[in-house]
């Protein structure tokens, strides 16, 4: 049976060979001398079939098994490791236990030390990271004021410019009276956002967005389209009939998207872009002249000036009619010289005065309506949106200038709790400087020797030894519960699971025969093999020892027999009397000098039988080994496929019996 490379010799062999060596030389060579005069005279007789070993196959019980060798370990241990970061040149030992040493229950609870590695470039930077830290805390400190004086200053900006809005809003309504603002505002919907806002301060300024111009589909507003020429176009209110308004050029960027209006009647940009310097409403001029009137305006001064307006040319034309009355009167009496002409001429200037004070008064009323009104009203109307731009120019503002004070405050605090990580984290690697004992047993060098694969130039642990972060220093094991580490070849390791028995025999005390059980199966291949054979796939498996043995040592080689399987009652042969042959299993059966190829159905083998299934019976003979291929048997005319020069099975073709395996089997 070939395992993991090599060929394991048969307990026969085994015995031979012991037997040989026993023997003087003149009898080994009398009978190598009567084995090569019945090999020629067995070759003398062509067909006949006792020209190689050959084998009774057994009908009874039948273990499988595995066997594999590994060496012993402590199942648990206490590795004790380098856990310095000092980079790849390392940290030297300054102080070290002696191997061989029993740590004792005192030891653990006077926190004896160990190992002691050098510290010197640790303590100089901590003293480094202290000032950077120091430093930190600074940063943060001024990071936090400087937030709440953004943040205070915030509310003052908001606040100011919400009474600014407010003053502007009074003035609207002292021109034109609140009535009438009320409704030309909420045509326009300027207070959809401002009705909702109070004096929240920035916390509202981050979540509020700015004022959408609102026209609702049946107020009568006609929005005017936007034109290359960015003119604003008038609004007619209350009648719904555009005209153009007066040309005033409105300065516009170039990059701002035109405003659409959706099925609502809402004003807004199609897809947000770039922030730009824009004012967020179209320029909108609404058409005064229908509140030029004195019943359709509240009580606001610009009604007390047309009253006034009115009220003089009442009272101006009145004195015009009297100055008429009395100067035809003063005509009359002129004419039948009652009055001298002085009179008349007084009359007629108290007249033309008088008709001059009424045109004065319709014209000033005129002007006042046509022109000062409309440009009040419109620029009254005009501050309020502007205060609410620049309310709202505010709030951005805000929101800027906070996230920039809260970016500011975020960047200190990361710096802040870095710089202290960074300190805590030397101060742990300065403590980690120190080992103490944490657990009874006796102290062990290094870690078995298996830390060497990664580190070629690796010193012997001791004082003034230079040791790597991970490199385990000292390792304490636990001599009551020992284990054997073996690796399973991946052709067996099918068979192998927990809690399976094993027969351990230890290289130092082969007389001596152990119990134990699988407690671990590796689910990958074991890596270290893969550097030195990549083709080798071995499954790296823990074996638990039954008992607890004084003479048990870490690191003794020990023999395993993993137990995966026990047949009461079949029929067996030795496993190298089956080879493959043209995709089937076959054997040679010896019926006196005939031999017969006959093919068999193989189940489940070990390392010297395998178990037959069909094709073979209890006391049948067959070969160990084939025949040669110049001499035909029965049922054979030429060279089996799969076979040597000799009439041998191939070795690599051992391990076919696996895959004849039946279905449920291990």
């Amino acid at each position: 049976m070939t395992v993991n490379g090599r060929r394991s010799p048969m307990p026969n062999q085994t015995k031979l060979s012991a037997f040989v060596r026993r023997q003087p030389r003149w009898r080994i060579g009398a009978v190598l001398l009567i084995l090569a005069l019945v090999v020629v005279w067995l070759r003398g007789g062509g067909k006949s079939a006792n020209n190689g070993a050959m084998f009774t196959a057994r009908h009874g019980p039948l273990d499988i098994s595995v066997l594999e060798g590994g060496s012993i370990q402590a199942l648990e241990s206490q590795e004790i490791k380098c856990e310095v970061r000092v980079g790849y040149q390392g940290t030297k030992i300054l102080k070290i236990v002696e191997e061989g040493y029993q740590v004792t229950e005192d030891d653990v609870k006077t926190n004896k030390v160990l190992v002691e590695l050098d510290s010197s470039d640790l303590q100089k930077q901590i003293v480094q990271q202290e000032i950077q830290y120091q430093t930190a805390i600074a940063s943060l400190t001024d990071a936090e004021q400087g937030y709440d004086i953004q943040l205070n200053q915030n509310i003052s900006d908001i606040k100011a410019a919400e009474q600014k809005t407010r003053f502007a809003r009074m003035d609207f309504d002292k021109f034109l009276g609140d009535t009438v603002t009320q409704d030309i505002i909420d045509r326009l919907g300027l207070e959809k956002e401002l009705a909702a806002e109070s004096t929240n301060g920035v916390a509202k300024a981050m979540t509020e967005t700015p004022p959408t111009l609102n026209v609702p589909p049946n107020s009568g507003l006609v929005v005017a389209p936007q034109h290359s020429s960015d003119a604003p176009q008038a609004i007619e209110l209350g009648g719904g009939v555009e005209r153009p308004a007066a040309p005033a050029p409105v300065t516009q960027p170039a990059s701002e998207p035109p405003l659409k209006s959706d099925q609502a009647g809402k004003l807004s940009n199609p897809e947000p872009g770039p922030p730009t310097n824009a004012p967020p409403h179209p320029a909108i001029v609404v058409d005064f002249s229908k509140y030029a009137k004195i019943e359709a305006l509240g009580d606001g001064e610009a009604k007390q000036k047309i009253r006034k307006f009115e009220d003089d040319l009442q009272v101006a034309q009145k004195e015009l009619g009297q100055a008429k009355a009395t100067l035809e009167g003063t005509k009359r009496l002129f004419e039948k010289g009652f009055v001298t002409k002085i009179d008349r001429e007084r009359d007629e200037i108290a007249y033309e005065n008088s008709r001059l004070k009424v045109q004065t008064a319709d014209t000033a009323r005129d002007l006042f309506l046509k022109y000062e009104f409309t440009k009040s009203s419109e620029e009254a109307l005009s501050k309020y949106a502007e205060a609410m731009r620049e309310l709202e120019r505010a709030r951005k503002a805000a929101v800027s200038k906070l996230a920039q004070a809260d970016a500011k405050l975020k960047s200190a605090q990361g710096q802040h709790n870095v710089q202290l990580r960074q300190l805590k984290d030397l101060k742990e690697q300065l403590e980690k400087c120190v080992m103490r004992a944490k657990k009874t047993g006796l102290i062990v060098y290094g870690g078995g020797g298996e830390e060497m694969y990664y580190y070629g130039n690796q010193e012997p642990i001791r004082e003034g030894a230079t040791v790597r972060e991970r490199q385990a220093i000292i390792t304490i094991p636990d001599m009551t519960k020992m284990s054997v580490k073996v690796k399973i070849h991946e052709s067996y390791i099918k068979k192998i699971k927990k809690g399976q028995r094993v027969r351990i025999t230890v290289d130092a005390f082969p007389d001596t025969i152990l119990g134990g059980e699988v407690s671990k199966v590796a689910v990958l291949p074991d890596s270290q093999n893969r550097w030195m054979n990549p083709d080798l796939k071995v499954y790296l498996t823990t074996i638990t020892i039954n008992g607890t043995y004084d003479w048990l040592k870490p690191g003794m080689s020990a023999k395993t027999e993993i137990l995966v399987d026990h047949l009461d009652d079949v029929v067996y042969a030795p496993i190298q009397s089956v080879v493959p042959s043209e995709g089937k299993q076959i054997c040679y059966v010896v019926h006196g000098l005939k031999r017969e190829k006959r093919e068999v159905e193989i189940g489940q083998f070990n390392n010297d039988f395998i178990e037959i299934k069909k094709g073979l019976k209890e006391g049948e003979k067959v070969l160990l080994t084939p025949p040669d291929s110049g001499e035909p048997e029965t049922g054979e005319k030429e060279k089996k496929p799969g076979s040597d020069d000799q009439g041998r099975s191939k070795p690599e073709e051992k391990s076919a019996p696996p895959k004849a395996q039946p279905a449920g089997k291990a």
